[in-house]
């Protein structure tokens, strides 16, 4: 009797949870999920994981901000009180021993800013990968979602197009959206997950970059460039009034006013300049001294030079090197002018602009300069308790696809922890 060839099929079981977006939120989500016992599918268009996280920081990565839990939600910029429970549930503390656990050595730096001691990086992005893999779940590469499934209001699974261009589907119970926003759309942050939420009948905040460098009209800009100021106040006037001042640094470049500084009222004159307001920042490069006192300090300066020295000279004494040809035609006063010439009307423009050089604003840069996305999936229709959508069942969001924005220091990438984890625990 002839024996007859038999192929065993094996059905694989079943996703339980898939999370869209490997960067840090999906890396979070995806690695909390998988140690709760859940089956879990990571899909990530580019060729690799946390693509955004291994540039951030100029390449050394600000994990987090230290600051106590009160001082550090008030640099959140919106939504702050949806982003409570999500912070309570995982905070920087939390964030802190979390790689310290995956074996990154972290270490505080000024303005309570958290780095890895490394100054790489890599080292946090390779920290989230590994969680994931020894988490037990299974990640595609170069794998792009077109759609999530629905029926009956809630989630069974999503289609994709793998690395040779097919298409796939896969079904699950629990999706996690966390595809970023459209900063630095390079790293893969291309805007797909706001697609997503919209057709499944989310409200979409007006996206606009954050944290980005801002345009001046300012006619000495372009001798600017490279230029780094410390220790300086900048105040944003929206329309002729106040609306926000900082202290810090503030540098400049072919992208524009950028900084610490710069990027922390880049939000508000964002929103102003897209409102059609006028917008300037006056810089002060002297606020530990008053008029009366940095006058007081000039004649002191101009006393103890020789009448035959410049009015340049002057300048180098009171501001860096590279500032004093752009402020001498600021004042219109010529740098090899005598300094026993120099009048009184002159050293009062000398102080006024020290203490409030003035840069209209024209424009912002683009989001491929921006660090983070304001706007995004209204967290109105997100349950804060659990990041799961209140209109579908069974999805969730994460990360910066959400309408949360934060001050530069470490404050955005705690948010992705944060909402990462809270998504990952898939409470219901």
């Amino acid at each position: 009797m002839e024996e007859l060839n038999q192929t065993t099929v094996v059905e694989r079981e079943p996703y339980d949870v898939i999370v869209i977006g490997a960067g840090a939120a999906g890396m979070m989500a995806a690695g909390t999920a998988a140690r709760s016992g859940k089956r879990v599918l990571l899909l990530e268009k580019m060729e690799k994981s946390g693509r955004k996280v291994r540039i951030t920081g100029k390449g050394r990565c600000n994990v987090t901000n230290a600051r106590p839990a009160e001082e550090f939600l008030e640099h959140v910029r919106t939504n702050r009180e949806f982003l409570k429970q999500a912070f309570a549930e995982f905070n920087n503390r939390a964030t802190i021993r979390f790689f310290e656990r995956m074996g990154v050595k972290l270490e505080i730096e000024r303005g309570e800013r958290v780095f890895p001691q490394s100054g790489k990086a890599w080292d946090i992005a390779n920290a989230l990968l590994e969680y994931c893999v020894e988490s037990g779940v299974k990640i595609l590469y170069e794998t792009r979602v077109t759609e999530i499934m629905t029926l009956g209001g809630r989630v069974f699974g999503v289609r994709y197009r793998n690395k040779r261009g097919f298409e796939r589907k896969e079904e699950c119970s629990q999706v996690i959206l966390c595809t970023g926003g459209v900063s630095y759309p390079a790293t893969g942050s291309t805007g797909d997950g706001y697609s997503f939420a919209a057709d499944l009948g989310h409200t979409i905040e007006p996206l606009r970059p954050s944290l980005t460098p801002l345009k001046t009209s300012h006619p000495q800009m372009k001798f600017l460039h490279g230029l780094l100021l410390k220790n300086i106040r900048a105040t944003l006037y929206i329309d002729g009034e106040v609306a926000r001042e900082e202290f810090g640094e503030i540098g400049f470049s072919e992208r524009g006013i950028e900084g610490a500084v710069a990027l922390r009222v880049s939000r508000d004159a964002v929103d102003a300049l897209i409102d059609g307001k006028s917008v300037k920042l006056v810089v002060d490069m002297k606020p530990a001294l008053d008029e009366e006192t940095l006058q007081e300090r000039i004649k002191r300066e101009i006393a103890s030079m020789e009448p035959t020295e410049f009015f340049g000279e002057l300048m180098r004494r009171l501001m860096p090197k590279p500032l004093v040809m752009p402020l001498a035609r600021e004042l219109d006063i010529h740098s090899k002018n005598y300094i026993s010439k120099t009048t009184d009307v002159e050293i009062t423009r000398l102080i006024k602009t020290l203490k409030g050089l003035t840069f209209p604003i024209t424009d912002y840069a683009p989001f491929e300069y921006a660090v983070t996305t304001a706007g995004g999936v209204s967290c109105e229709e997100v349950n804060p308790y659990t990041m799961e959508s209140l209109k579908v069942r069974g999805l969730y969001f994460a990360g910066e696809v959400l309408d949360l924005d934060a001050n530069t220091g470490g404050y955005n990438l705690q948010i992705a922890f944060s909402t990462g984890r809270l998504a990952g625990l898939l409470k219901q």
